[in-house]
C-alpha cells in the first residue's frame, strides 16, 4: 500500500494540474492527507463509493499522463545518472570536483 501512495504522490506532483479540481482535492485528502474514503465521503457528502470511484479515475488518469509523457520515468533516470557521476567525482581534484558536481545538480534538479 506505502509503494502505491508514493507512486501517486510522485505521479500527482509531475500531472496533478491536469486533474479536475474535484479530482485534486480528492486525491490530496486520501494520498497525501491520508483522510479515509468515509472521511472524505463525509466531508463532501457523497458516499464511499463515489469517493472511490473518482479516486481510482484519477489514478488511471494519472498512469496514462506517465505512459505517454514519462515525465516521471525521464526524472527518475536523470536522477540516477547524476547520483552516479557524483560518485565518479570522488577521483578528481578538489576544485574541478566542484565545478561538476554543482554542474550535475543543476542537470538533476531542472
Amino acid at each position: 500500500m506505502l509503494e502505491k501512495t508514493t507512486q501517486m504522490n510522485l505521479l500527482y506532483d509531475f500531472y496533478g494540474v491536469m486533474l479536475t479540481d474535484k479530482q485534486r482535492q480528492f486525491v490530496e485528502l486520501y494520498y497525501l492527507d491520508d483522510l479515509s474514503l468515509a472521511e472524505i465521503a463525509e466531508q463532501f457528502e457523497i458516499s464511499r463509493q463515489a469517493v472511490h470511484d473518482n479516486i481510482r479515475r484519477a489514478g488511471a488518469q494519472l498512469l496514462d499522463f506517465e505512459s505517454k509523457l514519462r515525465l516521471v520515468e525521464r526524472f527518475e533516470r536523470r536522477s540516477a545518472v547524476g547520483a552516479q557521476l557524483l560518485t565518479l567525482l570522488d577521483g578528481l581534484p578538489p576544485e574541478r570536483a566542484q565545478q561538476v558536481t554543482e554542474m550535475v545538480r543543476e542537470l538533476v534538479e531542472e
